[in-house]
């Protein structure tokens, strides 16, 4: 099976998606493959950023369902150049409970920097470039 420029992107909206609808364990893990590396950025959450491998990502994923009662990505722009697929986005979650000065059911905002590189229609590298928001309580 060949895989297009327009299968990744699609793979790569579906992946969001699925993060959106709270999707953990096998179901998350059928994005990426067994060697897949995450690189998290510096960011206000993440002050030295942080480099997850698959149970890493899956773990995350866990920890995030029970920190967020809801999240939602809107894609804003896409780039397709082969196998690497770079998405900028706006994100919104609901907070389940409080994170830093912020209460629960407060909303975050970040402006997204995702970049993801395939292989075999799975995601085999993701970069974050995370911006939030400022927020103050």
């Amino acid at each position: 099976m060949t895989i297009t420029t327009t299968d990744n992107l699609a793979i790569a909206l579906r992946y969001l998606e699925a993060i959106e609808n709270g999707a953990e364990g096998g179901a998350l893990a059928e994005f990426f493959t067994k060697d897949v590396v995450q690189e998290e950025f510096p960011n206000r959450l993440q002050p030295i950023g942080v480099h997850r491998e698959l149970n890493g990502i899956l773990a995350d994923a866990k920890k995030g369902k029970k920190t967020l009662r809801a999240q939602k990505f809107d894609v804003l722009n896409s780039i397709v150049d082969g196998d690497n697929v770079a998405l900028e986005i706006h994100w919104s979650g609901y907070l389940a409970v409080p994170v830093d000065t912020l209460p629960a059911d407060s909303e975050m905002r970040a402006h997204l920097s995702l970049w993801l590189e395939f292989r075999d229609g799975k995601i085999a590298r993701q970069h974050n470039y995370d911006c939030f928001d400022p927020w103050w309580v």
